[in-house]
């Protein structure tokens, strides 16, 4: 039960549980920075207009076919 809530993500990935760990993470911040960004940009609309969707899309094109 261990190996499957813990390492078997990862190791589809072809990641140690700490390389996996520091990517999340690495993508949680870029999405709180987009997130950020957006909301500022809901505010004053000439602020970061393309800040939220271009961090967006750059996490999809490092996620996209991973494992596969």
């Amino acid at each position: 039960m261990i190996k499957r809530i813990f390492l078997d993500h990862p190791a589809s990935v072809e990641e140690s549980y700490f390389e996996h760990a520091r990517f999340a993470a690495g993508f949680a911040f870029w999405l709180f920075l987009a997130a950020g960004a957006a909301l500022i940009h809901a505010l004053i609309p000439a602020a970061f207009d393309k800040t939220a969707s271009r961090i967006t899309a750059d996490l999809y094109a490092r996620t996209h076919n991973r494992g596969q």
